[in-house]
């Protein structure tokens, strides 16, 4: 009896998100509240969607070196990126063929990958080459284990995983996106700041935060809202919207202190001087793609109102070339971007605290929320 209550008010869910989707922008509001709440809807976006698509978890640039490495987790699959020893970046399972032990945590350099339980040790390439007083075991090889493999790909210096064998390829499904961002080398800008944290949120409020300027006049008047004017804010045209991503551009003045081309800079002509791009690659990697910085977060959810995220940004490389003090520069940037962090923290937690009233309700968007609606359309095709 418990089990029809619970999938009925889940199909009610999803019918009021439905038909909200089905909606033209001007008639459209945001998701239902309970999609912020509801357990049983985080457990159909983990199996629809976390375990369906690729997943961003960091830039190449931030392994450069052989033996360099990132982790992370793909809802509860811990997961590791190595560079390997052929330059080739490779993705394996975080956890020892042995007793299942976390093997690395958060951003390194190793020449090999130890398991800090037993000391079972695997080469760059996932083989295991060492076990300790494992020689009484029967049938004991270990030529016969090696970590299991995840399926990765790179897109312009992001680096993808899914643990959906057939996926179809990242490149194939951001083909529509790739003319837009490749103009601007964005993988040859240079890290300056990689950091996860944990806030009290849906993940969805989070990534819908990001992928509309409609707050930042208000939410960040004290750090970006000065500089982005929205009137010139635009949007591809509804027709040739992607079920795969969505995305924003909108202009700077020449004069503004960030998000313009360097003198130095030759590949950008024209507009794309004083241009941003805004994407959102679905479900769950956001970036602001500017021709002198990048910005981006990757977002996991933890639980209804809880969601792991990573955030890094980079400067392109002609930048920090001319900085004439680049230690001093590049940690007010820090504390800039991190200002812009607690603002949206601000926000997104209130949020999640309005989603439990019974007296919330989702209102209209506004035009400047055309990616919000473009989400809403995402969730709703996935659910």
């Amino acid at each position: 009896m418990e089990h029809t209550v619970i999938t009925n008010s889940v199909n009610d869910i999803l019918t009021e998100l439905k038909t909200n989707a089905a909606k033209p922008l001007g008639q459209a509001k945001a998701m239902p509240r309970k999609m912020y709440q509801s357990e049983s809807i985080l457990e159909l976006e983990k199996e629809k969607i976390f375990k369906d698509e690729w997943i961003c978890i960091g830039r190449t640039q931030d392994i450069p070196n052989v033996g360099d490495y990132l982790t992370w987790k793909i809802l509860d699959e811990p997961v590791l990126v190595v560079r390997r020893p052929d330059g080739e970046v490779a993705a394996y399972s975080n956890t020892c063929r042995h007793r299942m032990m976390l093997l690395l945590e958060g951003k390194g350099t190793c020449k090999r990958i130890v398991c800090p339980y037993h000391a079972w040790t695997y080469d760059l390439s996932g083989q295991l080459i060492g076990a300790p007083y494992m020689n009484k075991t029967d049938d004991f090889n270990k030529k016969d284990i090696s970590l299991p493999e995840i399926r990765s790909e790179i897109w312009h210096g992001w680096i993808y995983l899914t643990l959906n064998p057939n996926a179809r390829p990242v490149h194939e499904k951001l083909a529509n996106l790739t003319p837009l961002i490749e103009r601007y080398n964005c993988e040859n800008y240079v890290g300056i700041v990689l950091k996860d944290t944990v806030w009290n949120c849906n993940w969805k409020l989070l990534a819908e935060n990001f992928m509309e300027g409609y707050h930042l006049p208000v939410a960040h008047k004290a750090t970006v809202g000065a500089f982005c004017p929205l009137d010139e804010t635009e949007f591809s045209d509804v027709d040739e919207a992607d079920e795969n991503f969505t995305y924003q551009t909108y202009t700077k003045d020449k004069e503004a202190p960030v998000g313009t081309a360097h003198p130095s800079n030759t590949s950008l002509e024209g507009k794309w001087r004083i241009t941003s791009v805004l994407p959102t690659i679905f479900p769950s990697h956001m970036f602001s793609l500017a021709p002198d910085h990048l910005w981006y977060l990757s977002i996991q959810p933890i639980g209804v109102d809880k969601v792991r995220i990573r955030h890094g940004a980079a400067i392109a490389p002609e930048v920090l070339e001319n900085l004439s003090d680049p230690d001093a520069s590049l940690g007010e940037i820090r504390e800039f971007l991190a200002k812009v962090q607690e603002e949206d923290r601000f926000v997104v937690e209130g949020m999640q605290q309005g989603t439990a009233g019974d007296l919330s309700g989702s209102g209209q968007l506004s035009w400047l929320e055309r990616e919000v609606n473009d989400f809403t359309k995402y969730i709703a095709r996935k659910l």
